[in-house]
């Protein structure tokens, strides 16, 4: 039986907010709930992270630093190398399977990005159940559709539990379970302490709200960046979560000032920071409803909640933001045709017909008072909000904490809270210790002299290190590393990290990068990783995917050392069919979703491909013949062609259309699914799912190492087997 007096954890993660996002961080947006925990517990002002998402999340459950957990940056671009494995090394334990030894019950609600390996039907080894939680409820990639999740139970698909147009979002859906869950277990056994990670899909991209918590913050942005910067700037000056004589960084040089942007740009601008507004208001609601629950069924007391974002506020909307953020061009370049686009929708952004992405100004402000973005190793990057709420412990409720710390001191916190040490031994691995120290000092005496003194951090080739007060830092981002200049921060007195003093103190800097060189090779930091050189999904060489006898639909791995990686490279699809009735239909072979991807499908006993650019430009290419009935081959070849692609489409190996794609998207849709489309239709042809109706005999997708040819080149799969 579980020690009664051990607590309650949760931990309840925000993704891709920044450090000023918060009200009781200094921001105009209402999130009266976590202002409430920070009120009555504790806000630390000097707390770090890794600076993306999948990494700050290793760190956070193994309390080990990411590198040596095995996740050097996100997980779909992982190179099987010791740092960059793509899932979480079993000598670091997560926290889950920690506390499983200690009698707690353990859920996972949320986003887990902890694995390249998503597939319902593939290699579970690294999904929550298999680390260490009891029940899961969510998603397993990077980012979501709030409105159409790809959800998970446990260790299978789950379908929404009402539409859209009935009201469904994600972040209700997985509080309300996650309250459910929490019920349950205290009804059955109130005697035993559990564990909850609640993970957001909010607020990464797409900033999906509620229309009523969008027009809440009607006209509120009208001022835009520059101005909100400085409003928000001397609120936390006021609150007290920055020192008095901090400074503000200038605006960011890929940020242009407010006051030259256009009317149409300022109005278009404006709204993008409503939704996001709107959205983090209607998280906070949802937060408030657990809180609320534990508070009435008389588990609040003894309940240690932690409350974070995984990295600073995002600048991938790029200068402009970005209506189908699919459509990523870069944070430093204007797309011209974004503007019109945009604004012709500007009434759907927030809604489930966009992919929205707010411009890199607003990040620039929600980091307010630091200096660039998520990925980067400046505090933009890296330092974000922690609030700690303990009633059992913390008796200086509403204080300010200024120690220095780093997500991988959480889970050692947790441990030092509960009187309990991590296992030599889980699972029949041996365990390697945390890299993070506990901060539960800091609850005792939020006045107390810093114990941490040194720590490294890097993402793709940025990277910085922190020792006794003084910052080095250098901006990488695909340069040589010859070519990388770094920078030299006095942290201590310079909190905002506004003045590069490497001019001023060059041995202080090289003290710094020699301590950086030696924590890297301590912490398995090496070999770097630039960006996405030497990942394994980039591979080019020829591949062949054959599946006989389908009988329902399938949704392919598109990460993982089973992944299906065609999206605008050249391909070439084969299907062998036998029809036996001209009204039988529906799609063949399908990637994406409304904001991108194509489908490849019979529709009125017609061959159709159909590509989706980012919504902006629609592709349809019909076959100039009906499909006749008995044995037959479909298929389609995609050939690059400059910017675009050629497809042609193929009936028992004659072409009977051929037609050319004028623009590729940048990204992937989130599914590649044979024998229907699930989720969101490609295309406005048909209505999901639109399942192929028949079994389909066989389907074959080839990636040549080259060039596709005119026809397509493997005649083998022209005729049944």
């Amino acid at each position: 039986m579980a020690d009664k007096r051990k607590p309650n954890v949760v931990y309840i993660v925000l993704d891709d907010m920044g450090f000023a996002h918060l009200g009781c961080y200094g921001s105009t947006i209402h999130t009266p709930n976590i202002d409430r925990l920070a009120a009555d517990g504790l806000r630390y002002n000097n707390f770090h992270t890794t600076a993306i998402c999948s990494a700050t999340r290793a760190s956070l459950l193994t309390g080990a630093n990411h590198h040596e957990a095995g996740i050097c940056s996100v997980v779909d671009y992982s190179t099987g190398k010791d740092n960059n494995l793509g899932y979480i090394r079993p000598e670091y334990a997560t926290v889950a399977e920690i506390l499983k030894e200690y009698g707690y019950a353990t859920f996972c609600n949320g986003k887990w990005h902890l694995t390249k390996d998503n597939s319902p039907a593939g290699d579970k080894t690294n999904w929550p159940l298999q680390k260490g939680f009891d029940q899961f409820y969510g998603f397993m990639e990077g980012q979501m559709d709030q409105y159409h999740p790809h959800l998970i139970r446990d260790n299978s698909e789950a379908e929404q539990p009402k539409t859209s147009e009935e009201g469904y979002h994600f972040s209700e859906d997985v509080v309300s379970d996650a309250i459910h869950k929490i019920y349950q277990q205290h009804m059955a056994r109130p005697e035993q302490p559990f564990f909850l990670y609640l993970a957001f899909g909010a607020m990464h991209n797409p900033h999906h709200a509620p229309q009523e918590y969008i027009d809440r913050y009607a006209g509120q942005f009208d001022m835009g960046w520059d101005k909100i910067r400085e409003i928000w700037f001397e609120r936390q000056k006021q609150l007290g979560v920055i020192p008095p004589d901090a400074e503000l960084t200038d605006r960011n040089l890929l940020v242009d000032a407010w006051d030259d942007l256009t009317e149409d740009e300022k109005r278009l601008y404006a709204r993008y920071m409503e939704v996001y507004a709107g959205m983090l208001e209607h998280t906070d609601e949802q937060i408030g409803r657990l809180i609320d629950y534990l508070e009435k069924s008389g588990q609040l007391e003894d309940t240690v909640i932690v409350l974070l974002s995984d990295n600073g506020a995002s600048s991938e909307g790029g200068k402009n933001g970005k209506y189908n953020e699919y459509l990523m061009n870069g944070i430093a370049a204007k797309d011209e045709a974004e503007i019109p686009f945009a604004l012709e929708h500007i009434d759907q952004i927030g809604g489930e017909y966009s992919n929205n992405h707010y411009p890199t100004g607003w990040a620039n402000a929600g980091n307010t008072p630091f200096q660039w973005y998520k990925i980067w190793a400046h505090e933009g990057g890296i330092k974000d909000p922690l609030i700690i709420h303990y009633p059992r412990v913390i008796q200086e409720k509403g204080a300010i904490c200024k120690q220095y710390h780093h997500v991988s001191d959480i889970t050692p916190t947790i441990l030092d809270l509960i009187g309990e040490d991590k296992p030599a031994c889980i699972k029949g691995v041996w365990q390697k210790p945390f890299s993070g120290i506990s901060m539960k000092y800091t609850l005792e005496n939020p006045e107390a002299k810093d114990q941490k003194h040194v720590q490294h951090y890097e993402v793709w080739g940025n990277r910085s290190i922190y020792k006794d007060g003084w910052k080095a830092v250098v901006n990488h981002m695909d340069r040589p590393y010859e070519d990388d200049v770094w920078e030299l921060y006095h942290v201590e007195t310079d909190y905002s990290e506004k003045y590069d003093v490497a001019d001023q103190y060059p041995e202080k800097l090289r003290e710094l990068q020699d301590a950086f060189l030696v924590e890297a090779a301590k912490h398995d930091v090496l070999p770097l990783v630039n960006r996405f050189a030497e990942t394994s999904n980039t591979s080019l060489n020829e591949t062949v995917y054959d599946y006989k006898y389908i009988i329902e639909p399938f949704e392919l791995n598109i990460t993982g050392p089973s992944s299906v990686w065609i999206d605008n490279r050249d391909n070439e699809v084969i299907v062998n069919l036998n029809r036996k009735n001209e009204d039988v239909e529906g799609v063949l072979f399908c990637s994406g979703d409304r904001f991108s991807g194509f489908s490849f499908y019979i529709q009125d006993n017609y061959l159709k491909y159909s590509y989706n650019y980012g919504q902006r430009v629609y592709t349809d290419i019909v076959s100039n013949k009906k499909l006749p009935l008995g044995e037959i081959v479909v298929g389609y070849s995609f050939q690059t062609k400059g910017k675009g692609a050629h497809v042609s489409l193929y009936i028992n190996g004659e072409i009977v259309g051929e037609g050319d794609i004028p623009a590729l998207y940048f990204l992937r849709g989130p599914a590649i699914t044979i024998k229907a489309n699930k989720y969101t239709a490609v295309t406005d042809n048909y209505k999901v799912p639109f399942e192929y109706q028949d079994t389909i005999d066989r389907l074959v997708i080839h990636n040549p190492e080259g060039d596709v040819s005119k026809e397509l080149t493997l005649a083998k799969f022209m005729k049944t087997e």
